[in-house]
């Protein structure tokens, strides 16, 4: 099992696994990854793994957690015959049967203590590209444009990528993927984005400087596919807007986060930057109260461990 809960794409992000690890062991059982070749009860894999593994008599269980665009084989449930249970966040699989309600899940900070902040806006994210008519990096790149293009003493973009050129796709038969190993061509043609500030060493530390995030899954309409992009934001103090999960308000309050469906980028700015203090002083209370509520439980790693160790009892 994993060693460490830090992961580069997100402050703690691997924690529910680490916990899991540890708690599997203290309860009496050996807990190794696949690869040492041992005799096993049982094997949990984390996304679908390649099918020469599904060729055995030991129970499988399957942990769902990429989403549908990136990973489209967690979901074809053809695929699914093979696992005795399946844990996913999608809320149209969910039967508590076969199907078993799991969250991204988050390490809760010990204080919520929301000091000021003198900036408006940030976005957090990697620079990434996909041919999907649901993913959402592409509205990611009209907001951070726009903000350049119009406000951009109020805006700041940070994360990977966003300094260099990818490489997609295929032309005459080579695999343009290829060329993203050429370091120096891939900086070479990049797009200048000029609020790019770099990558950071801890989202929570450079959301605290920033009263706004643009917080977009990498894709949208996929009722209970919430990640840790808005908790992020919410740990920091930093009220998030918000676009991904369709059914958002059913897992996470209204009153926490500023709902991008249906505004324009002009709406958005105008409603932020004119926001009493009052006005976003009740934000912050409301994502205070949602973060120490009983509803806040699906998110956390103990709700995750014990879900998926009660099934596998």
């Amino acid at each position: 099992m994993l060693t460490s809960p830090q992961s580069p794409i997100g402050d703690d992000l691997m924690y529910p696994f680490y916990l899991l690890g540890k708690e599997l062991i203290r309860l009496g059982h050996q807990v190794s990854t696949i690869d040492m070749g041992k005799d096993y009860d049982a094997i949990v894999f984390v996304e679908m793994p390649p099918k020469k593994y599904l060729k055995t008599n030991i129970p499988l269980y399957l942990i769902a957690l990429e989403s549908p665009i990136i990973k489209p084989d967690n979901y074809d449930q053809n695929n699914h015959n093979c696992f005795k249970k399946i844990f996913t966040w999608s809320d149209n699989l969910v039967d508590n049967k076969k199907y078993f309600k799991i969250n991204y899940c988050h390490k809760k900070p010990v204080e919520l203590n929301f000091g000021e902040r003198d900036k408006l806006c940030t976005l957090i994210a990697s620079n990434k590209f996909k041919d999907n008519e649901k993913e959402l990096y592409s509205e990611r790149k009209k907001a951070i444009r726009w903000f350049e293009k119009n406000h951009p003493e109020d805006f700041d973009l940070y994360g990977f990528g966003w300094d260099r050129h990818f490489f997609y796709g295929e032309f005459l038969g080579f695999n343009l993927l290829r060329l993203n190993r050429l370091k120096t061509l891939a900086k070479l043609l990049k797009t200048d984005y000029p609020s790019y500030k770099g990558t950071v060493k801890s989202k929570e530390e450079t959301f605290k400087k920033y009263k706004f995030a643009v917080c977009y899954e990498n894709c949208k309409d996929f009722p209970g596919y919430i990640t840790e992009k808005i908790f992020d934001s919410f740990f920091a103090g930093c009220v998030p807007i918000y676009l991904g999960a369709d059914n958002i308000t059913d897992h996470i309050p209204a009153n926490t986060f500023i709902d991008k469906r249906g505004k324009t980028y002009e709406e958005i700015y105008n409603f932020i930057k004119n926001m009493p203090e009052e006005e976003y002083g009740n934000y912050q209370n409301n994502i205070k109260s949602f973060i120490q509520s009983e509803k806040f439980y699906q998110f956390t790693p103990q709700y995750f461990i014990d879900t998926i160790i009660h099934e596998l009892s």
